[in-house]
């Protein structure tokens, strides 16, 4: 089994999703449903990273972001009508890079985000995404004043020639003032994302980077293998990278392990008591996502608008998008049935550090998860006890096979059968 399938951040993945017909009303999918997430997206980068294939598009100008702010606080009022309850207990900007918009933007992101969704911002965990360019003192400021908790950026590596390599052009002085910056804003917890696997990386630049990143001392860190994904700036070059990944995945993690960090899952990395206090839980609530690339899911329907990559449709959705005046419906989307919904919970569990408890899962499903899924394949990595299902460090490592191993034949076919665009 290659280390290296794909990265499974949510079961099905959009490519499986299909229009829905009949189209239901938001009103009739979040009945009797608990939303607990709040995701709001902006599609808006600086520019475009050559690893990246998230829904986001660059140079928009200041008028198309105001058209966006103005569809999303359309789109927030005719959601907020659709729940019947708004006791959200987690909350996220994401994108895109949420500090493409100015100081002004984003107060103006949080204030139609407050007003409309009915939500205190300051009183739940708050995490909000930026990068290098972007997380400048007075965006930062707006963040730290609107109660933000968490701040993640995207540095991927601290040599410039290995972020040249991977097709995103930034200077060290520009990240080490970005790290200053958010350091000094207050926000209580720093995630910094990296990269490993990238070309011309080796062990010891690696550590350099991993070393770099532990003078901020940030409270996480997450460690992304590089992937070569269709539409994507590197993906064009047609280009293959090595299982030398597996080996970097290894320093990393030995070397955060030995500087005191924990490991929550394959990618992240924390430093013990610093994580936010929340009553969100994936596998049992929903997830209310506000914006052209957000997805929203309850326990039966996960749902969004079109997805796309390339540049062309991503710009022509969001054009769609803007233009907009009519929210209540669920357009595209992936129906659970009983069985994805055990599948989901068991993806969502057993790639996490702490892995499944068969408690919760028998008081959701009741049934034992092992005797609903056939786990042999995975025994050598598969710890099981009568309270826990969970993967051992070696599984661990494995997380980007095992998981999509797990997925089911309707799904696999339905994201083979995708068109990328």
């Amino acid at each position: 089994m290659r280390p290296y399938e794909g990265y499974v951040y949510a079961y099905p993945h959009k490519t499986a999703y299909r229009p829905l017909d009949p189209r239901p009303r938001l009103k009739e999918v979040w009945a009797g449903e608990r939303p607990g997430a709040l995701y709001v997206h902006i599609p808006f980068c600086e520019m475009r990273c050559g690893f990246c294939n998230l829904f986001t598009r660059t140079g928009a100008p200041e008028e198309l972001v105001a058209a966006y702010l103005d569809a999303l606080e359309r789109q927030a009022a005719q959601v907020r009508d659709a729940l019947e309850e708004t006791a959200f207990t987690t909350a996220a900007f994401g994108g895109g890079t949420p500090t493409y918009l100015s100081a002004r933007e984003l107060t103006r992101l949080f204030d139609l985000t407050e007003r409309t969704m009915g939500v205190d911002l300051a009183r739940i965990p708050l995490s909000v995404e930026t990068s290098p360019a972007t997380a400048t003192p007075d965006r930062l400021s707006v963040l730290a004043e609107r109660g933000t908790s968490r701040v993640s950026i995207g540095v991927q590596s601290f040599v410039d020639a290995e972020a040249r390599s991977a097709v995103r052009p930034q200077k060290r002085a520009e990240v080490d003032a970005a790290l200053d910056a958010i350091r000094a804003s207050g926000v209580p917890v720093l995630n910094i994302d990296l990269i490993y696997g990238i070309d011309g990386q080796t062990p010891e630049s690696w550590l350099y980077s991993l070393d770099t990143a532990l003078g901020w001392r940030p409270e996480e860190l997450y460690l992304y293998p590089l992937y070569v994904r269709p539409l994507t700036g590197l993906g064009k070059q047609g280009r293959a990278w090595d299982d030398q990944r597996l080996e970097l995945y290894w320093a990393g993690r030995e070397h955060l392990l030995a500087a005191g960090y924990e490991q929550v899952s394959m990618r992240m990395f924390r430093l013990p008591g610093t994580g936010s206090t929340t009553g969100y839980c994936c596998q049992t609530d929903g997830m209310v996502g506000l914006g052209c690339g957000a997805r929203s899911y309850t326990s039966e329907l996960h749902y969004s608008f079109e997805y796309a990559v390339g540049a062309r449709h991503v710009r022509s959705i969001i054009d769609d998008y803007v233009r907009q005046d009519e929210f209540d419906l669920a357009n595209v989307g992936f129906s659970l049935s009983l069985e994805e919904r055990k599948r989901r919970h068991l993806i969502q569990s057993l790639l996490q550090g702490d892995g499944l408890s068969r408690r919760l899962y028998a008081e959701r499903f009741g049934g034992d998860v092992l005797a609903d899924f056939a786990l042999d394949e995975f025994g050598e990595w598969l710890l099981a006890d009568p309270a826990t299902v969970r993967l051992t460090p070696e599984g661990l490592a494995y997380s980007d096979a095992i998981g999509p191993a797990l997925f089911s034949p309707e799904v696999r076919r339905l994201m083979e059968g995708y068109a990328a665009c």
